[in-house]
């Protein structure tokens, strides 16, 4: 048997019998710090207290330590020759009559209706009365100071969650009454030239477009802004960011502001123009329904029937998307050897785009009936989903417009 089932030499059998043992030993380690066993009066005492029922024991071990007490009484009593001797037995057979008449006028009190006080019961008892209520009212104390922390606590952060989620709500309302505005016509930046060169690859330079002009004053506003997605009766009408790693915007809002929410982001690996094959969109699958919390809808069919096309500009042209797949899957480890959709940026080969294809359409929740060839060009959706551990919700569109 488990050393850590054995209490005081006793071996227990179950789990139940060794905490009642455990309480037993912590019972009887006050009684010791209290009592001096070596005292023939302390021991009678306690005797008396122990046959009145003062203290309670629970297992074997608690027994023993009563047959222990018994055995040091008999001891005594032997040994309680003299004077002392006569005295201490006299003041013990005095203090249990004097126990016995005030527990008997106790418990006539009580049978008669009537109050009982602490004048009804011994010293010892009285003390022990005193010594429990106060425990217990020091308990009710931390418990009722706790109580408040707590309640002063869950106030706060429901406070400062709905305060940041209502001041982001209102910054992104601000954000779409940016679009379309009248300054929008401006240069991106005065006094440079309208076309920037970047380089792509150890050779290929490519000359970008112009940031639409819808999107000029918002792209000024935070250069990180690659285009603005919107999905009918959704709260998704966001601006999308863009930036060299996967993390910033998991916790940043577009005015680069610490924020639980996030932003919608597009995958670092993923080039606007000229465009990937697959633009991979990210958000937080928020509770409050933010973010790509209402991508969930998709998850119905009828919610698909009636909203089949997805609006998603980058800040160089306007594009329109039609569903094709929604389905949930994982995160997998990276020597799993399966299909990822979260890597799917380029395919290779039209056989291998095929493939991904045949991959999505397996694993989606309905059947929508569309279907993309090779060198279509795609958007993907993707979202947590907490219905499994490290879950993902996806919904995979092919550009139409």
């Amino acid at each position: 048997m488990a050393e850590g089932h054995t209490v005081e030499g006793r071996q227990f059998r179950t789990r139940a019998d060794y905490e009642a043992a455990l309480r037993d030993k912590k019972k009887i380690d006050a009684i010791k710090a209290k009592v001096n066993l070596n005292r023939p009066q302390d021991v009678l005492a306690l005797y008396e207290q122990m046959q009145g029922g003062s203290y309670r024991f629970e297992s074997v071990v608690g027994n023993d330590f009563d047959d222990q007490i018994y055995e040091l009484v008999q001891k005594y009593k032997k040994e309680g020759t003299g004077q002392a001797g006569k005295k201490a037995k006299g003041k013990a057979r005095e203090s249990v009559k004097k126990s016995q008449i005030r527990k008997k006028s106790a418990k006539e009190k009580q049978a008669g209706g009537g109050e009982i006080s602490l004048k009804d019961f011994d010293k010892d008892m009285q003390a022990e009365i005193a010594a429990q209520l106060k425990a217990r009212e020091r308990r009710r104390k931390w418990l009722v100071a706790l109580c408040s922390i707590g309640a002063v606590i869950g106030f706060g952060y429901f406070f400062i969650y709905y305060y940041v989620a209502e001041r982001t709500n209102a910054s992104y309302q601000e954000l779409a009454g940016l679009k379309n505005s009248e300054v929008l016509a401006e240069p991106v930046n005065k006094g440079e030239e309208k076309k920037v060169i970047v380089v792509r690859g150890v050779q290929e330079e490519i000359e970008l477009p112009d940031v639409l002009d819808d999107y000029k004053t918002l792209y000024n506003k935070n250069k990180r802004l690659i285009g603005w997605l919107k999905i009918d009766d959704t709260i998704i009408d966001y601006p999308v960011m863009q930036t060299s790693n996967n993390e910033y915007y998991l916790d940043h809002n577009f005015n680069q502001e610490k924020d639980n929410n996030g932003s919608i982001f597009m995958d670092k690996d993923c080039v606007a123009y000229p465009r990937s094959q697959n633009l991979i969109l990210y958000g937080h699958h928020m509770k409050s329904g933010k973010m790509f919390g209402d991508l969930e809808k998709y998850a119905s069919e009828s919610f698909y029937e009636k909203h089949s096309v997805i609006q998603f500009d980058t800040i160089y042209e306007k594009s329109t998307y039609q569903v094709m797949y929604v389905f949930r899957t994982r995160v997998l480890n990276e020597n799993e050897i399966a299909f990822k959709y979260y890597q799917f940026i380029e395919a290779k080969s039209e056989e291998e785009f095929n493939s991904y294809m045949n991959e999505m359409a397996e694993m989606s929740l309905y059947d929508t009936g569309v279907t993309a060839e090779y060198g279509d060009e795609l958007l993907t959706l993707s979202t947590c989903d907490h219905s499994q551990t490290d879950g993902r919700f996806a919904v995979v569109a092919k550009r139409i417009k």
